[in-house]
């Protein structure tokens, strides 16, 4: 599984900020005009606000399971989750807890 997520890993970084990038270099750095553009239809709104539910349910998900399996560093794929979003946030976390499962078993 290791190998898979950290693909998803690669993946859930590399496709969000293949269109973030162009995106941001032509615009610049205009949280407004994102937000704007990001709810410029309601499909554009339905995605967001589906990915905005998704990331409070992995961020609370990654603190709860966290905490009661005694990893550390869960400010990493919350920051992950925050900064790049699902697509990373939810790999990474499993890919830490499979390390630390299999670390806590051997």
């Amino acid at each position: 599984m290791r190998p898979f997520l950290i693909l998803m890993c690669l993946l859930g970084t590399l496709l969000p900020f293949s269109q973030f990038i162009p995106w941001l270099m032509q615009h610049g750095l205009d949280p407004l005009l994102l937000l704007e553009q990001a709810a410029t239809s309601r499909i554009a709104a339905f995605a967001w606000l589906d990915v905005l539910v998704s990331a409070l349910v992995l961020i609370a998900f990654i603190w709860v399971e966290g905490r009661r399996l005694g990893m550390p560093r869960l400010w990493l794929p919350t920051l992950a989750t925050c900064g790049v979003g699902v697509s990373l946030g939810l790999p990474l976390f499993l890919l830490l807890r499979d390390y630390h499962l299999n670390k806590a078993t051997a």
